[in-house]
């Protein structure tokens, strides 16, 4: 058995896997964000070792033979949050998290610092990365960072719980701004963008690699064999590419959960960050990554649904799939940049909005208008990667959206791939994390990293085509005007 734990936003998730592939049970515990001033979000790092154990203790009650016979543990996260703590390991403030925009005029000092930061980095420098965060705290809590000892991410303060140890592996690490992603390796001249030093890092390995093993005492709390391993893990999207199979050259996904990514492996290092993509290291060794990222996906239809008071985001769903093509042609169109936007604006002060409101304008065609904003986003996306080199034919659909066969369907006109999605044996990061932890056992990756049964696929449809070509027209000009 393995477990796979999920540091996420809102929740932290946990499964058990066993070796013959099937999710043997899964456990949650809710998260909450604070948002102390506009543009801020933050969380306490304790919470999510709160909600790590809580998890694992429902995972033990439900499962406790398979859960006491786990031989490791893999760790998934939420990507670039900055957790700072002191020598003795106390959290200084609360951690910021990746989509926090209070720092773009650190990330517009360090580019002009810099000029050589994008190649090294793989991406531009954005308000969501950790290393402008740290930027931030120097310039506005100088008293806090000169006590900064190590700066971890979230997956990887879970991990010091776990082990004792500083370490992370190379594809959260990418997400720093502080890692030569060509190299796989901390980068001198990036750190000293921020007055921090190698000896603020943690350890370097792999995502398949031992990255510590449990603690004697804490395995005996949380019910497990002391010493099991903990594997390197990954960040949130690569390690949902191992849970998804995606780990060759040209296989990718999209991910439309809170923020909405477009996931591309790739054989070797291939930035292109003037068109606001990233390029990071994946979780397994010699493989990297592309990626687009919205920072509004399905976190946009949950706004809407509570805006509007509807029971949930399925009825919200419900109502925008009931209309007609016509219904649809005249409904507003929504721009989705609630928190900003990376790819491929790299604004962080854009504001979502909506157009052309009419009378005529109802709970349904409001919700349509953001699902097909959210979709429209995505498409932005997908077109800096093909102008990145990248080139698809079909993208797994995972998340909390991937729950509306309405949404997949527009998603697979809009992008003009198909599109499938896999239903529950698909649980993203956790189950890649899981498949990590087997990975870090010794297991050879052909038998640990398989694809998942697909349960439904969508192709493009004309007639849908035919109303989102000129709408997405419309969608593309009114930016410059939000």
């Amino acid at each position: 058995m393995f477990i796979g734990i999920d540091i996420g936003t809102s929740e932290v998730k946990a499964l058990l896997l066993a070796p013959d592939h099937t999710v043997q049970g899964s456990a949650g515990a809710a998260l909450t964000v604070s948002r102390p001033l506009p543009g801020h979000s933050e969380q306490n790092p304790h919470d999510w070792w709160a909600a790590t154990q809580a998890a694992l203790a429902q995972l033990r009650a439900a499962h406790p033979q398979a859960y006491a016979a786990a031989q490791g543990i893999g760790l998934s996260g939420q990507m670039h949050g900055a957790v700072l703590l002191d020598a003795q390991d106390q959290v200084l403030r609360p951690a910021i998290l990746w989509n926090d925009t209070r720092c773009a005029a650190e990330c517009a000092e360090m580019m002009a610092e810099l000029p050589s930061l994008p190649d090294l980095a793989g991406t531009l420098a954005m308000p969501g990365f950790t290393a402008p965060k740290l930027r931030w705290v120097a310039r506005h809590e100088p008293d806090i960072f000169k006590r900064v000892a190590k700066v971890l991410l979230p997956k990887d303060y879970v991990r010091l719980m776990l082990t004792g140890e500083y370490v992370t592996d190379l594809s959260d690490a990418s997400g720093t701004l502080w890692l030569d992603v060509r190299q796989r390796s901390w980068s001198d001249a990036l750190l000293a963008l921020t007055g921090l030093s190698q000896a603020h890092m943690p350890r370097l390995v792999e995502g398949s690699a031992p990255g510590g093993f449990l603690k004697p005492a804490v395995a005996q709390a949380l019910g497990l064999p002391a010493g099991i391993v903990v594997a390197g893990g990954g960040g949130d999207n690569a390690a949902s590419a191992v849970g998804m199979g995606a780990v060759d050259a040209g296989q990718g996904f999209l991910s439309l959960g809170t923020s909405g990514v477009l996931f591309v492996v790739t054989p070797s290092y291939q930035p292109n960050a003037a068109s606001a993509t990233h390029a990071f290291c994946h979780a397994l060794p010699q493989r990297w990554h592309q990626m687009s990222v919205m920072l509004s996906a399905a976190s946009a239809l949950q706004w809407v649904t509570d805006l509007l008071g509807a029971p949930n985001a399925g009825a919200v769903a419900g109502k925008a799939a009931a209309l007609s093509l016509a219904e649809r042609a005249a409904s507003p169109l929504f721009l989705p940049y609630l928190g900003g936007e990376r790819t491929p604006h790299n604004d962080a002060n854009v504001r979502g909005s909506f157009h052309q409101l009419s009378f005529d304008t109802d709970a349904a065609r409001l919700g349509y208008a953001v699902i097909e904003g959210v979709s429209f986003g995505l498409k932005d996306g997908l077109a800096a990667l093909n102008a990145a080199g990248c080139s698809l034919n079909r993208l797994s659909l995972v998340g909390g959206g991937a729950r509306s066969a309405f949404w997949a369907q527009q998603l697979a006109s809009a992008l003009n791939t198909e599109v499938v999605t896999h239903g529950s044996s698909a649980v993203g990061g956790a189950l890649g994390a899981a498949r990590l932890a087997w990975l870090a056992t010794g297991a050879p990756q052909s038998a640990v990293c398989q694809s998942p049964a697909v349960e439904a696929r969508y192709h493009p449809d004309a007639a849908e085509q035919a109303l989102l070509e000129p709408r997405y027209a419309q969608f593309r000009s009114l930016y410059r005007t939000a």
